[in-house]
């Protein structure tokens, strides 16, 4: 029929579809922080072709907050302290220690133990405390994937993968990582795609920052390696809603989703450590309806 326009649909209709799924089929389940709604295996997927940045539009997502812990997470380190002196207190609540000592952990408040950052920059190494300087120890997983996405022969390589889930010091970290794999693909020579594979998906708080989180990441990636972001796709294992978060998601599903906001990285940095906020540049803004209030759980 000519004249027909077919209107695609947006791409945050994942999101609210997923919230709707886990309130109309998802079982109740007692688990180790409370009460949840659950589903078991979900899955949505995010372009981010012309510097996309999939940042929830139908509430505010504090998205510099999140782009503070994963450059974080990508210096390999595990205090909080770091985190609080730029006003990031997302931790707060896994580093006191008080939960610390709840999980055997003896370690300094604010010390979390061999979480992400250390899985990613110094995989396995002999952890002491966050203070160590750990160069050259373990296996350095981010390096070594941006050593081949540089590599022209590696581009084909389906071995793009940074693990943060070792079992063998799973019970020294002050939380097992939610987020565990990642992969990386790389389509004609040119366009890098990132794939995340979440054990356990917190869809009211912990969702909203993980999409952005890896799709900042692979932006960043694609930057360092000289590619560009192309997609983002997320598998989530046992995706949950809490009892006491169901009113506010039920609202935020009233929601129309605005346009996704568009953003280029003014610099290209020799070391990956160095990118910041002051590397953004906003191509369309960000523009999004009201924050929504939910309690984090720890």
């Amino acid at each position: 029929m000519s004249g027909l326009v077919v209107q695609t649909p947006h791409e945050e209709h994942q999101y609210l579809n997923l919230i709707r799924e886990i309130i109309n089929t998802g079982t109740w389940e007692n688990t180790r922080n409370g009460k949840t709604k659950a589903i078991f295996g979900a899955h949505m997927k995010f372009s981010l072709k012309d510097g996309s940045i999939p940042l929830l539009t139908t509430k505010k997502v504090a998205w510099k907050t999140c782009f503070k812990e994963l450059t974080w997470f990508i210096k390999g380190s595990t205090s909080n302290k770091e985190l609080k002196e730029n006003g990031v207190k997302i931790w707060n609540g896994n580093a006191s220690k008080e939960f610390l000592e709840s999980r055997g952990l003896h370690y300094e408040e604010d010390d979390l133990g061999p979480v992400y950052g250390h899985q990613w920059r110094h995989f396995n190494a002999e952890y002491s405390d966050c203070n160590e300087d750990y160069s050259g120890k373990g296996v350095d997983q981010l390096a070594n994937i941006i050593k081949m996405l540089k590599n022209k022969d590696e581009l084909g390589s389906r071995r793009l993968l940074i693990s943060a889930w070792n079992p063998c010091q799973i019970d020294e970290m002050a939380l097992p990582p939610c987020h565990v794999l990642m992969q990386f693909n790389v389509h004609q020579e040119k366009y890098l795609s990132c794939s995340l594979y979440q054990r356990s998906g917190d869809v009211g708080l912990g969702v909203p920052f993980n999409i952005a989180s890896y799709s900042f990441l692979t932006h960043i990636i694609a930057k360092h390696c000289g590619l560009e972001a192309y997609s983002f796709v997320h598998f989530i294992g046992n995706a949950h809603i809490y009892d006491d978060h169901v009113e506010q998601l039920e609202e935020q599903c009233k929601r129309e989703p605005k346009a996704f906001p568009r953003l280029y990285l003014s610099n290209k940095h020799d070391n990956i450590e160095k990118y910041s906020l002051q590397d953004i540049v906003w191509i369309t803004p960000y523009t999004h309806h009201d924050v929504i209030k939910m309690d984090m759980r720890v």
